[in-house]
C-alpha cells in the first residue's frame, strides 16, 4: 500500500489484433461462488516478534506439507515470517509466528536501507509470496525502486529464495515492465499480485494500476484504464501470455483531502483457467475496503504484444462477484494477501475450502494487522481440490 495512506489514516484517527483464444464454456445458470466469513484475528500496532515489529504483512501463502503458512512484510528491511493459523467452521484463533528470515539481495547482502541507498542495489517494496512446489524455496515480488526525480530506475522485480530466504536468482521480466516517463508502470502500482499455476510451471503477475500509456486510474466516476495480468515461465522467466483486467471505479468519495484509488491487490489460482483477484480500495476519511472476484483467464484476449490497450483492441477478462468483504461481517482494513489455507475439517458443511486474507497495516498506530478466514464456495460443488494447495477438502 502506498505510504500515503498511513498519514491521511492518521488524521482520521484523531478527527496490435491479438491472438484471441477459444471462448469459454457458456456460464449457463452455474451460480456464482461465495465467501462466508469465518473469523477475524487481529494484531495490534507495535507487536513485537523474533526482533521485528510485526507489520507490513502484504502477501501470504500455504504449505500443507507443514501445515504452515508463509507472509512476507514490505518492512524497509524486507522479511518473511513462518506461522500456524488455527481455525474451526466458526472461528479463527490468533496466528502464532514461528520464524523470522531476512530477506536478502541476489548478491546475498542485505539489501541497502532506504535512508542510505546504493547505486547498483534496488531498495525493494515487497508485496507477495508464492511457495514453488515443494516448498524448499518460494517467489517474491518487489514493486521497484523508482523515481525518475530521484535518479533511480530499478523496475518491479520477480525473485526467488531458498526456504531460509537465502537468494537464488532475479527472474527476467519483459521489457515492457521497464519504467519511463510516459510509458510502463507507475510508480507504487507494479507487482502487488502474484498467481502459481496449479501445476507450479507458470506464474501470474498482476500490476495494481494502469500502465501509464494504458490510460489514467480509476477514480469515483470512472473505472479508468485496465490493468495488465502477466502469465510468465518460471524457469525462464518467458512471457507466455498476457491478459487485462477492468476493476472497478473507486468505491466511495473521499471525505479528507488525501488518495482515493482502487486497484489489484493480490491475485491466487483457482484451477487451471481461473484466477481469484482481489481489489483494495483506499479512500482519505472513508477508510479501506476489499471486493473479491473470479475471472476465466481463457475469456480475455491477448495483449502481450499490445504496445497500449484501448478499447477496441482487446478484450479484457469478464469478472464474477464472489464477495464485498465489508458485507461479510467485517470491517476490512488494508488488505493486500491471500491464500488457499488449510481446508476446514471432515464433517464441516459446505466445500471446506478455506480462503486467508491478511491486511498490511503501513506500521500505522491509527491501523491494523488482520488476518481473515473465510469459506469458499465454490460455482459447482465437488471439485475436489481447494485451489492450488492440492488438499481435498
Amino acid at each position: 500500500m502506498p505510504r500515503w495512506a498511513w498519514v491521511t489514516l492518521l488524521a482520521l484517527a484523531g478527527c496490435a489484433v491479438p491472438h484471441t483464444p477459444p471462448a469459454p464454456p457458456a456460464p449457463g445458470t452455474m451460480p456464482a461462488p461465495a465467501l462466508r466469513l469465518i473469523g477475524v484475528a487481529e494484531i495490534p500496532p507495535g507487536t513485537e516478534y523474533g526482533g521485528t515489529t510485526l507489520g507490513g504483512l502484504s502477501g501470504i501463502d500455504y504449505d500443507a506439507g507443514r501445515d504452515e503458512y508463509l507472509v512476507i512484510s514490505d518492512a524497509r528491511q524486507p522479511h518473511v515470517y513462518t506461522a500456524r493459523l488455527n481455525y474451526g467452521a466458526h472461528g479463527l484463533a490468533t496466528p502464532q509466528f514461528t520464524g523470522v528470515h531476512a530477506l536478502l539481495h541476489t548478491s546475498g547482502q542485505p539489501f541497502a536501507p532506504w535512508w542510505r541507498p546504493r547505486a547498483d542495489m534496488d531498495r525493494p517494496d515487497a508485496e507477495a509470496v508464492r511457495w514453488l512446489p515443494g516448498a524448499q524455496g518460494f517467489l517474491w515480488t518487489s514493486e521497484g525502486d523508482f523515481g525518475h526525480n530521484l535518479g533511480r530506475n530499478f523496475g518491479p522485480q520477480l525473485r526467488q529464495a531458498r526456504a531460509d530466504a537465502s537468494p537464488v536468482r532475479a527472474l527476467p521480466l519483459p521489457e515492457s515492465f521497464t519504467p519511463a516517463r510516459k510509458t510502463g508502470p507507475r510508480g507504487n502500482g507494479t507487482l502487488e499480485g502474484l498467481a502459481l499455476s496449479p501445476d507450479g510451471q507458470s506464474a501470474w503477475l498482476a500490476m495494481e494500476l494502469p500502465w501509464k500509456q494504458d490510460g489514467d486510474r480509476a477514480t469515483p466516476t470512472s473505472a479508468g484504464a485496465p490493468v495488465r495480468i502477466t502469465q510468465i515461465d518460471i524457469a525462464s522467466g518467458r512471457a507466455l501470455r498476457q491478459i487485462a483486467y477492468a476493476p472497478d471505479p473507486v468505491p466511495r468519495t473521499r471525505r479528507l483531502p488525501g488518495p482515493q484509488i482502487n486497484g489489484v491487490s493480490e491475485i491466487l489460482a483457482d484451477g487451471p483457467d481461473h484466477l481469484l483477484v482481489l481489489e483494495r480500495d483506499y479512500s482519505a476519511g472513508a477508510g479501506f475496503g476489499a471486493r473479491l472476484y473470479r475471472i476465466d483467464t481463457r475469456a480475455a484476449s491477448d495483449t502481450l504484444t499490445l504496445p497500449t490497450l484501448t478499447p477496441g483492441n482487446h478484450r479484457p477478462a469478464p469478472k464474477t462477484l464472489v464477495a464485498d468483504l465489508a458485507k461479510l461481517g467485517l470491517t476490512p482494513d488494508n488488505i493486500e494477501g491471500m491464500t488457499w489455507g488449510a481446508p476446514l475439517k471432515e464433517g464441516a458443511q459446505g466445500s471446506g475450502c478455506v480462503l486467508v486474507f491478511v491486511s498490511d497495516d503501513n506500521f500505522n498506530p491509527a491501523q491494523v494487522t488482520q488476518f481473515i478466514a473465510a469459506e469458499y464456495l465454490p460455482p459447482r460443488a465437488g471439485h475436489g481440490r481447494c485451489g492450488t494447495n492440492g488438499a481435498p477438502p
